[in-house]
């Protein structure tokens, strides 16, 4: 028997809907701003008549609830327009990963079959070479900011091509009555750009995108002005909207009601003029795109102005925040995966903070930081048990939270790998402190077995990271015939800094095994300069080409 209190007759039971996310907006950011690049500007009042457009463009397509929505875009307001009206019309939103290889792209988009293509003209002749007669796509909605038309592209074959963006929009009625239904229905899908095998198709549903945005508001609203979010701040996304629904910041941005702005393809010059001209105040990003801007600012000699930035996806080297916290960068890590939706844990401020010396807090904030609200992580052994807390307990970090996928789309197996044992798997290797604080040291595939010893790649990273002359290092694992495997060390010297030599690099690594950081053998065999390091679609070291690349350097 039920022990809950009965409900008024019409008392409203308020399903977990993304279109709830926009209940404050619409009351008090009305007049707020929206920007897209140097090419348009708008108000919430806008955004909000947009969104019914489009959902009345959709409604006009002969869809079914559950149909699969496409966009193929760079970061832009038309992307933010789809986040909210195409999971809102009962359909599901696929954010293509433009940046992985075309052949990759079109797995992703031949698995989730999707009916409607929101297409973005630079991507077109991808398209255009696609075999449409087994394509899933019935629709292609043109979206184009550079004078491209449909003619010059498709020719006569144009039957899939449904119109312009902006012209299907001004022809709309800008009323919809977006219905409520099953909170527990799939709101959005993308693919992990993993480095082997095929793309996995993850999955959310409103309830779960809806909890993220709050336990992520909420995190961040706890933090100190300074590193935390308040209702003043400008955002800007620099991780793309494909990509872990660009860490869930536009549905909480936009739930919050702060003024947005969206870059577009990622420049340095585009970015950094933003930031200046828009005072942008938070953002997030990979290492990778970090340098970038911290590198344009130099050439500049331009301020962030304290710009709160939360770096993700690999791992915030201590030279790295250092340097950003140098051009007024408040720099600090967030942790998660595109499984995870993605926040797991943030660095952790406090109004009341204890004396630091300036390498203790460059340390707290490259580590992984402490779990957000409702996340229940755990260090597990191989024999999937907790192994408790401190350095000396390290094992794989597994994770219960709300709103992680429930399984790969249409990979059932997958699934139950992942959720094996009743917690989702990161294959992260990891410890945790006492005060609750997460340190990865690596990634179960990329840790190094020396000698029966094992070798945290992301521990010598940091290390030889702090060298003034290194710009960024990656330390993989190569074949030894006497040890098994030796840690080689990919290094890219700063412009200024060529004329470094491999012992200058050695001799910090060495005065890290002199002061106990890292064991004797931790210290690589051999380093290697070159121009750059191979990145993933989403600028994460991919480690599995490096070991491709370089795998044989060392004698064995």
């Amino acid at each position: 028997m039920s022990n809950a209190y009965p409900s008024a007759p019409s008392a409203y039971e308020f399903p977990l809907l993304i279109k709830q996310l926009l209940n404050r907006a619409k009351t008090v950011s009305l007049d707020q701003e929206i920007i897209y690049a140097d090419k348009k500007r708008f108000t919430y009042t806008d955004l909000f008549a947009r969104i019914n457009r489009l959902a009345n463009v959709l409604a006009g397509l002969n869809l079914a609830a559950g149909d699969v929505v496409a966009v193929m875009d760079w970061d832009s307001h038309r992307y933010l327009e789809s986040y909210f009206a195409v999971p809102m019309s009962q359909y599901v939103l696929q954010t293509v990963n433009v940046r992985l290889s075309p052949d990759k792209v079109l797995y992703t988009i031949n698995h989730a079959k999707p009916k409607v293509l929101l297409l973005n003209s630079e991507f077109a002749a991808l398209v255009k070479d696609y075999q449409f007669e087994n394509s899933s796509i019935e629709h292609i909605i043109w979206l184009d900011d550079n004078g491209m038309t449909v003619e010059g592209v498709f020719g006569s074959n144009q039957s899939r091509v449904v119109g312009e963006y902006e012209a299907l929009l001004e022809a709309a009625d800008d009323r919809f009555d977006f219905p409520d239904f099953d909170e527990n229905t799939i709101a959005t899908t993308f693919y992990t750009s993993g480095t082997t095998g095929d793309p996995k198709g993850v999955f959310f549903s409103h309830r779960q995108l809806v909890l993220h945005s709050l336990a992520e508001a909420a995190s961040l609203g706890m933090l100190p002005n300074k590193q935390g979010v308040s209702y003043g701040d400008v955002y800007m996304p620099m991780t793309p909207m494909f990509h872990v629904h660009a860490w869930g910041f536009p549905f909480t941005a936009t739930m919050i009601g702060l003024k947005q702005v969206y870059p577009g393809r990622y420049a340095p010059d585009t970015l950094l003029d933003l930031i200046i001209n828009e005072k942008v105040s938070i953002t997030h990003c990979v290492p990778t795109i970090l340098q970038m801007v911290l590198k344009e600012a130099q050439e500049r000699k331009a301020s962030f102005n304290g710009l709160k930035m939360i770096i993700g996806g690999s791992r915030l080297t201590e030279g790295l925040a250092k340097a950003a916290l140098s051009q007024d960068i408040e720099v600090y890590t967030g942790y998660g995966m595109s499984e995870t939706a993605p926040l797991i844990s943030l660095t952790d401020f406090s109004i009341n903070e204890p004396e630091m010396t300036e390498e203790e807090d460059i340390n707290r904030r490259c580590m992984t930081g402490k779990p957000v609200l409702m996340v229940d992580a755990q260090i597990w052994s191989t024999d999937n048990k907790s192994v408790g807390i401190g350095k000396d307990n390290t094992g794989e970090l597994v994770l219960r939270a709300p709103w992680l996928t429930q399984s790969y789309l249409k990979n059932d197996d997958a699934g139950k790998e992942l959720w094996a044992h009743g917690y989702m798997h990161t294959q992260d290797i990891a410890y945790m402190q006492p005060d609750g604080t997460i340190k990865i040291t690596d990634r179960l595939k990329d840790v190094i077995k020396s000698g029966g010893e094992w070798i945290s790649s992301l521990e010598i990273e940091t290390i030889l990271s702090l060298h003034p002359a290194v710009a960024d290092v990656s330390v993989i694992g190569v074949p030894d015939k006497q040890w098994g495997e030796r840690p080689l060390a990919l290094v890219v010297l700063k412009p200024d800094c060529q004329d470094t030599k491999a012992e200058d690099i050695k001799a910090i690594a060495e005065q890290a095994v002199s002061k106990g950081m890292i064991p004797k053998y931790g210290v690589p065999s051999e380093f290697k300069f070159v121009d750059e390091l191979p990145k993933t679609s989403v600028g994460k070291h991919d480690k599995k080409v490096m070991r491709e690349m370089y795998g044989t350097q060392i004698e064995v």
